[in-house]
């Protein structure tokens, strides 16, 4: 019984012993490398997709891998994570769903993203001072674990990834033209500018676009075939569009009579491709939004 116990013991202590081994070998491995990531998860960005453009937000999903070299598995309750573009934090948020990893495991998750269009606009502005080509993107990571984690209950990670300096698209409209003008059927022709600062060209392909007066939707149309936008241009482009039937008198009696108080919007979703195959873009689903009353039509074109 006693020589029982004193092998439990021994083989106990060797244990220990190699842990404390692994420990310091990591803790080394820690020292060595530029952020430390030996001994905490590793992070790192996949890809990010454009989801809407408003004209005030800017939403997105990150695509982000979560490696655990760890030897135990940990849970966490909650992720908090912020985004920098070059060292400027463009969005701060939380993700609340139980984000939970075996040792040597790994695992891809997608965060949400909102960022405010105005500061994501200004620092745009700013790296385009510079002529910045490409820029770091960080992303900050706090998990907050269930049970402590080598005496850890919180730990911290971050990420960077240099990519092209991405600017967003612009849409805007310099005319509306009626065409044939029915009782079922009333066609129009919607011009609009699409302006991309990249130095890359890209493709809309798969576009939709609908016609809202005061939150009824009168008008929508399709674009199924690519339209290539050219890099650092403005790219013109016509958009079709059909009035659905029954429509066109009280839109016709709103922009005579109540054209200050009568609310539009123009909403145009698509699929973006860029052509030099950058996969941290591909397939982004984006909206853009343009909005504002029947008076402010006639000032498009300024």
């Amino acid at each position: 019984m006693k020589k029982g116990w004193l092998i439990a013991l021994g083989l106990l202590l060797l244990g220990f012993a190699g842990a404390f081994i692994w420990y310091q070998r990591q803790q080394k491995r820690a020292a060595d490398e530029p952020h430390g990531t030996a001994l905490t998860p590793r992070l790192e960005l996949a890809s990010f997709l454009i989801t809407d453009i408003d004209d005030d937000h800017v939403t997105m999903n990150m695509k982000l891998l979560i490696d655990n070299p760890l030897p135990v598995g940990f849970k966490a309750k909650r992720v908090d994570y912020e985004l920098y573009i070059d060292t400027a934090m463009v969005m701060k948020d939380s993700y609340r769903k139980t984000v939970e990893l075996e040792a040597g495991d790994s695992t891809m998750v997608t965060l949400p993203a909102k960022l405010l269009y105005k500061r994501l606009n200004y620092v745009l502005k700013q790296l385009d001072k510079q002529n910045v080509d490409s820029t770091v993107y960080s992303i900050r990571s706090t998990f907050d674990l269930d049970v402590p984690v080598l005496g850890q209950r919180t730990f911290s990670i971050k990420t960077d990834r240099k990519l092209p300096t991405l600017y967003l698209p612009t849409v805007k409209i310099t005319d509306i033209d009626f065409g044939k003008i029915g009782l079922k059927r009333t066609e129009l022709a919607v011009k609009v500018d699409i302006g991309n600062r990249n130095k890359i060209p890209f493709n809309f392909k798969d576009t939709h676009y609908t016609v809202s007066i005061d939150d009824d939707v009168v008008a929508e149309g399709d674009q199924p075939e690519p339209i290539l936008i050219k890099e650092q241009s403005v790219t013109p482009v016509v958009f079709p569009v059909t009035l659905k039937p029954g429509k066109f008198d009280n839109v016709a009696l709103k922009a005579l009579f109540d054209k200050k108080h009568t609310k539009y919007l123009i909403e145009f979703r698509s699929k973006m491709i860029s052509k030099d195959g950058n996969s941290a873009l591909d397939d982004s689903q984006i909206v853009n939004r343009i909005k504002g009353t029947l008076a402010d039509l006639k000032d498009l074109k300024k």
